[in-house]
């Protein structure tokens, strides 16, 4: 996990965003933006090691409004209904401010140009990046992710029972442990295809708690996503290598949003991981992810 003195700090005018780098400059230069309320760690500390492996330089980021990032409370909290009924003026910022936020983080590496790799939300971040400002993007890895939050969204029961667990407030490390547990047995991948990693996901759930509590965070990244506009319009344009990685038991964002997404980008290709669901990847499957990952950035 991270260790505090291993962390960089970026700016969007004053948006501070924290990330932390692995691997020599000598890397071909690799971006990881993670999804909806989740921190950096939930991009295994191995998995960026085994992209490390793979020749790259590895940035992951805590998006603003998550980990050590700004948060940006002056802002309040979106009502659930204006989000539902009217989302564009329920949002605080946008997807492309988000992607702004990458960007910075980009130079403050000193990063012209970066393969991007986004999960969920975080996929959602890196196709705004693609469309608004391509010369900057060198391959985009979109995971579990989405041209439009209504492509593939979730059954409403699933939506309810996630609200359900996420609404429970939390009041120590221990008890965030426990419900990252909770979140990926609802909406991760099925324990019959690959069982949970338990003790990586109550240590995560519990360091992510340690470094930022924020619910009402969390509801303005999600009132960003809802009124993101439908890039699959935009996405015809993007001219970048790109792979799209979705599993076929996502019950989260459908593999309906990773099928569209790959439609909309020309050239794009799609790849389907039987049996995986949303975040937090089985180890079996990081071998076939980080292949696909070097092989679009080459």
């Amino acid at each position: 996990m991270s260790d505090p003195a291993t962390i960089r700090t970026a700016h969007n005018e004053d948006v501070r965003l924290a990330y932390e780098v692995f691997g020599p400059d000598s890397g071909r230069p690799l971006l990881l933006i993670m999804g909806l309320g989740m921190q950096m760690l939930v991009w295994h500390d191995d998995f960026c090691n085994a992209l490390v492996e793979q020749g790259f330089q590895v940035v992951r980021m805590d998006n603003r409004d998550a980990g050590l990032s700004s948060h940006l409370d002056h802002l309040g909290a979106p009502a659930l209904f204006d989000m539902i009924v009217r989302p564009r003026w329920a949002a605080r910022y946008s997807l492309g401010d988000m992607a702004g936020d990458a960007f910075a983080v980009m130079n403050d590496m000193g990063w012209d140009t970066a393969n991007v790799v986004g999960g969920s939300l975080g996929g959602m971040i890196a196709q705004t990046m693609a469309v608004e400002n391509p010369r900057r993007v060198r391959s985009l890895v979109s995971i579990m992710s989405s041209p439009s939050a209504r492509i593939g969204r979730a059954t409403l029961r699933t939506n309810m029972r996630m609200a359900g667990l996420m609404q429970q407030p939390l009041h120590s490390a221990a008890e965030a442990g426990r419900q990252l547990i909770e979140v990926y047995r609802l909406i991760g991948t099925p324990e019959a295809s690959y069982p949970l990693d338990i003790p990586w996901l109550t240590e995560t759930g519990a360091r992510s708690y340690e470094r930022a509590y924020d619910p009402d965070g969390k509801l303005r990244q999600q009132a960003a996503m809802l009124a993101a506009p439908d890039r699959s319009t935009a996405l015809r344009k993007v001219r970048i290598p790109t792979v799209v990685l979705h599993g076929d038991a996502d019950p989260m964002i459908r593999v309906e949003g990773g099928i569209a997404t790959a439609a909309a980008i020309p050239g794009a290709r799609l790849v389907t991981m039987p049996g995986v669901g949303h975040g937090a990847f089985p180890r079996a499957v990081w071998p076939a992810m980080i292949d696909n990952i070097a092989a679009i950035a080459r």
